[in-house]
């Protein structure tokens, strides 16, 4: 799955760390999801598009 992760959190200025804190995950999960090693799970998902205020398909599409 592909995803606007890593631009969406340099847009704002976050570090991984940051945003793994602000979605209660650990940095190495925002590296795998960024580096698309690892797909969320739906929950999650849904977290990373309401800390972002975006809807997920904005974020998340398929290959």
């Amino acid at each position: 799955m592909n995803n606007q992760l890593r631009e969406l959190r340099a847009q704002r200025g976050w570090s991984q760390t940051e945003l793994a804190e602000r979605l209660k995950v650990s940095r190495q999960t925002i590296n795998a999801i960024e580096n698309q090693r690892y797909d969320p799970s739906l929950p999650l998902a849904f977290d990373i598009a309401r800390v972002f205020e975006l809807p997920i398909e904005q974020i998340f599409s398929p290959d």
